[in-house]
């Protein structure tokens, strides 16, 4: 029998069979885990395929977005991505939006209820409770909701479904191909940095944006996939769209100190006024879970009526409105249009969201924290005209101080400004404001924007970007026990005899092992220490489990993923320094012991 149990090697494991340990522990160096080791390859080359997938969704939902909103407001057959304003149909235009969101409710309870709200929440979630699965039905009927609720009006972005539908196919692919939670994890990030990138054209922000929202890690393993899938989709949006910004607005010279000093205010304002959007939103999702007496596939239809008669008194507010943005920070609207549009905009958006209907946050945070920032710029212009203040800047730092303090995706708002309109100059504004908003919005809420729905759930999400303890401890390190070792040719009573049973904690494997003392597996100890098997019998008799090995100083994050990905869920732990000699057994309980801080 010593032939027939070798133990199993996978691709960064050190045994395969006791012949080939002797060889490697003999070498005396440890082989060390690569960057690219071949799954992460794997994941590179998905992720190449997730970037194209990534482009294609995007380009498809906007066309289908503009087809749909030309044909129910303006009567003609147009793929052109355009907006509501200048319909013109009076009244009549609050059936619209209702129409769509009746659809949406529709979709939502007899397709899937998951298609509801922004995506990314629900993207969260699926990571950190359903080992990165997203429903495949989600793929396909999150941009369809999308399409009709954008494209009959409705006051959302077409980013929030398009990162959604991007990390859907990741997700997708992950679950059609053999992968660990891990690994579609970064799968489902790829694909919603791709959707982002291929979107605005701001494939470093969709990288920040992976790794503040969904990954919660910063290393080479998931970033190089998540990157590539966002600088396809960024390459082929140029390809297809050119490479000017998304938002055009003014060239404008370095700050002034003291301008900086009111770009810092207007950050702290809008961090205040992010807390005010997030609370408000949520207050309004529960006077309709409270207070709304049908079923919630009809709510979205009341919130249509809000958003079609907002479009009555501000046309401007209805659609996504990307025009608007760049109409904001290149000041081409007078005072009470931009006044108008931020106070329509914020009274649409929050009622159609808090119905739960389905559309993005990005383009109206946007929007708005624009609106507030050039109102704010304007009035310090006017207080205190020497102070350097430009309202353009001052709008493009409210735009992304709102979305920094409302999401607290902090370096995602950064970047995501200076991509979208390749003002280098307001790198430093931007910075300021945005750590400001962020502080503020930290110190006076508990949760963000994205969080807020599913920590009510009792989800809890990762705040802090933390190391690896896995990756500071080696495996010896979490050996805590005298490992029972038997030899093959042993007695059932012999190998009785050196298990130690008063051991605390007691082993739950031993290890057997040939005359040379090379591991080839492992034995439950209660299976030795079975009444029912006669003292006589030997060693031989019993099933002896292959399993991995791994030398003392590897990592224990190798380990882990030993332990998860085997069956029995076992490593055994060797010597380097003696040849094949075990150390002991580690387990799922002893790895999650050593990593536990103890207090």
């Amino acid at each position: 029998m010593t032939d027939s149990n070798p133990i199993k090697k996978p691709t960064d494991r050190v045994m395969v069979a006791p012949s080939m340990a002797v060889s490697l522990a003999n070498e005396g160096t440890v082989p060390k885990p690569s960057v690219l080791a071949p799954r992460t390859l794997r994941l590179c080359f998905l992720s190449v395929i997730l970037g194209g997938v990534g482009f294609v969704a995007a380009m498809v939902l906007m066309k289908a977005i503009g087809l749909l909103t030309n044909i129910c407001f303006y009567g003609r057959w147009s793929f052109a991505f355009t907006a509501p304003t200048d319909a013109h149909l009076g009244y009549w235009v609050i059936l619209i939006p209702v129409a769509g969101a009746i659809a949406v409710g529709f979709l939502a309870r007899y397709g899937h209820a998951g298609i509801r709200g922004h995506g990314i929440p629900e993207a969260m979630e699926s990571i950190l409770t359903n080992e990165s699965r997203v429903p495949r039905r989600i793929a396909f009927l999150k941009p369809l909701s999308a399409v009709l609720s954008i494209g009959t009006g409705g006051p959302f972005g077409a980013e929030g479904p398009i990162i959604a539908t991007g990390g859907a196919f990741g997700s997708m692919i992950g679950q059609m191909l053999e992968s660990t939670p891990d690994e579609r994890k970064i799968l489902l990030s790829a694909g919603a940095a791709a959707g982002m990138a291929a979107t605005f054209g701001a494939p470093i922000s969709a990288i920040l944006l992976a790794v503040e929202l969904l990954l919660f890690e910063f290393s080479p393993r998931s970033l190089i996939p998540v990157a590539l899938a966002s600088g396809v989709a960024a390459g082929l949006r140029i390809l297809a769209m050119g490479a000017s910004p998304i938002f055009h607005m003014q060239p404008f010279g370095a700050p002034s100190h003291l301008s900086l000093l009111f770009y810092a205010l207007i950050g702290l304002l809008c961090g205040v006024a992010s807390v005010g959007v997030t609370k408000m939103l949520f207050r309004v999702e529960d006077i309709f879970e409270k207070y709304i007496p049908v079923h919630w596939m009809w709510w979205p239809a009341i919130g249509a009526v809000v958003v079609g008669a907002c479009g009555i008194f501000d046309a401007n507010s209805m659609g996504v409105g990307y025009d608007h943005i760049s109409a904001i920070l290149s000041a081409h609207w007078a005072l009470s249009a931009i006044a108008l549009l931020l106070i329509f905009k914020w009274i649409s958006w929050t009622i159609a969201l808090g119905s739960g209907t389905s559309g993005g946050t990005l383009a109206p945070l946007f929007m708005m924290g624009g609106a507030l920032g050039f109102l704010l710029g304007i009035g310090i212009v006017h207080l205190v005209p020497d102070a350097g203040v430009n309202a353009g800047v001052a709008a493009l730092v409210g735009m992304a101080a709102l979305f920094a303090g409302a999401s607290r995706a902090f370096l995602t708002s950064v970047v995501f400004a200076f991509e979208t309109t390749l003002q280098p100059h307001g790198l430093l504004p931007l910075l300021i404001g945005c750590t400001l908003s962020f502080w503020v919005s930290c110190l006076l809420m508990p949760d963000s924007i994205m969080t807020e729905k599913i920590a009510r759930r009792g989800v809890s999400v990762p705040i802090h970007f933390q190391a690896n303890p896995l990756e500071h401890l080696s495996a010896r390190d979490a050996v805590t026990r005298r490992p029972s070792i038997v030899a093959l040719g042993t007695s059932i009573g012999d190998a009785r005899k050196t298990i130690d049973v008063a051991q605390q904690p007691p082993n739950e494997y031993a290890v057997v092992v040939d005359m040379n003392n090379h591991p080839l597996g492992i034995v439950p100890i209660k299976n030795i220490l079975d009444p029912g098997i006669a003292a006589a019998a030997i060693v031989d008799h019993l099933p002896i489990m292959p399993v991995a090995a791994l030398k003392a100083d590897h990592p224990l994050r190798m380990a882990s993923r030993i332990v998860v990905d085997s069956n029995p869920h076992a490593v055994i732990i060797i010597d380097p320094a003696m040849p094949g000699a075990p150390l002991g057994v580690l387990t799922a309980e002893d790895i999650l012991t050593a990593a536990t801080p103890r207090p």
